[in-house]
């Protein structure tokens, strides 16, 4: 068993952080508000529902427009869409490095933004949508032209998906779709939102629900409110749907299959998810191993404290076996159907969530009344990176899925 990684690897590496100096460094510097102790203040619209203010997500559309140029934003999709048939694992190397890297433009906590990009919808629309609707929708997904929120989780269920109240009922060449979604992400600048209904079957099916690609200006698509989160800004939507009318075309995928749809979006997610999560703790560490060796208390290091020293040695103990997983999950993603290994994403993206949380909460003990403040940046990882432990599917649902596999039952 070879635990290097691939030669390649350690070159794409070395050529990705000459081009973020070069080219997102200087942009960053120029914009300085965005990253210092300003962050959320600067990023979010305050009188507008708290949604990200448009000069900065127009600061992220420039990054990946220089990313893309450059070759590296397309770098994990299949060389037919302009990518570079990046696999799994080199996306999970690469996230986690850019994440080791601390905050910045060259890879920010807003929607996962990177100078390497992060495609579910566009494998989604390449799986299962249509010749029209991909000639339609993956360079647009790519460039930013059209986008897509996603509307699964509704008012009164989150994680049991397969109880959506969200119905559409077929009317000649249309659908007709009633009900409400909720955490609709990004739904603030989306064209379209990927809406979930049930169309056949009973409560609790899995069968019987359809994904319908509805456009956000469609007659009786309201978003009444943005809910206000732990981290702001906020892009997370309370969508209202009342007769919406869409047509037929407008379906992705198979009527009555749309959860297979759903779960390429999450487990294309998931494993990216985790890599982040863990570039995040392992920079955490670093940064609190570093202090403790510099911050003098009672006349001598604070590192030789074995107060210190434990929590951290734990934490770097984790990581490592985090990283492992990660990285053996992200493999087995590569020979595998995403279903067949659904059990290993599962282990890697709630232990690296996890992970992430309790690196950031050290890491501000370590640094005391300094960590806590906005002047470094632990508040904010540890607040953008909890909510990863909800979404996604929560982590219990997580490991529901991981007992599924092991005591065998339940479907696959």
């Amino acid at each position: 068993m070879d635990f290097d990684l691939p030669d390649h690897l350690r070159t794409l590496l070395a050529e990705m952080d000459a081009f973020i100096e070069a080219e997102i460094k200087p942009l960053e510097r120029e914009h300085i508000q965005y990253f210092d102790h300003r962050r959320e203040h600067a990023r979010t619209d305050w009188d507008n529902g708290g949604i990200p203010r448009r000069e900065w997500e127009d600061l992220l559309s420039e990054m990946r427009r220089r990313a893309d140029k450059a070759g590296w934003l397309r770098y994990g999709l299949p060389s037919r869409f302009g990518g570079r048939d990046g696999t799994n694992l080199d996306m999970a190397v690469i996230r986690e490095h850019l994440a080791h890297k601390g905050l910045g433009l060259h890879n920010d906590l807003q929607d996962e933004s990177s100078i390497v990009g992060n495609f579910p919808q566009v494998i989604m629309m390449d799986r299962f949508g249509t010749a029209d609707q991909k000639k339609e929708w993956t360079e647009a997904l790519i460039t930013g032209e059209r986008s897509m929120a996603f509307g699964l989780t509704e008012p009164n269920h989150g994680s049991d998906a397969t109880w959506l109240e969200t119905r559409a009922v077929r009317d000649g060449d249309s659908w007709v779709i009633n009900g409400a979604k909720r955490f609709n992400t990004g739904v603030h600048r989306a064209t379209h939102d990927l809406v979930f209904a049930r169309t056949s079957g009973e409560d609790g099916q899995a069968r019987g629900i359809t994904a319908f690609l509805v456009p956000t200006d469609t007659p009786g698509f309201t978003v009444p409110y943005y809910w206000w989160t732990f981290n702001m800004p906020t892009d997370h939507g309370e969508v209202e749907l009342k007769d919406v009318r869409v047509p037929a075309d407008s379906v992705l995928g198979e009527v009555d299959r749309g959860l297979e749809v759903g779960q390429t979006f999450l487990h294309e997610n998931r494993i990216r998810q985790a890599a982040s999560s863990l570039g995040a703790a392992q920079y955490c560490i670093d940064r609190a191993v570093a202090y403790a060796n510099e911050r003098s208390v009672f006349g001598k290091p604070l590192a030789v404290n074995q107060a210190v020293q434990w929590p951290l040695v734990e934490l770097q103990t984790e990581a490592q076996m985090v990283r492992l997983l990660v990285r053996y999950a992200a493999t087995e993603l590569d020979r595998n159907h995403h279903m067949e290994v659904s059990d290993k994403v599962s282990m890697a993206n709630y232990r690296a969530n996890r992970l992430v949380c309790e690196a950031a909460d050290r890491a501000m003990q370590v640094f005391g009344g300094v960590g806590y403040s906005r002047h470094e940046p632990f508040e904010h990882i540890y607040r953008h990176h909890r909510r990863y432990r909800i979404t996604e599917g929560a982590e219990e649902i997580q490991i529901r899925r991981v007992a599924q596999r092991m005591f065998g039952f339940g479907k696959r």
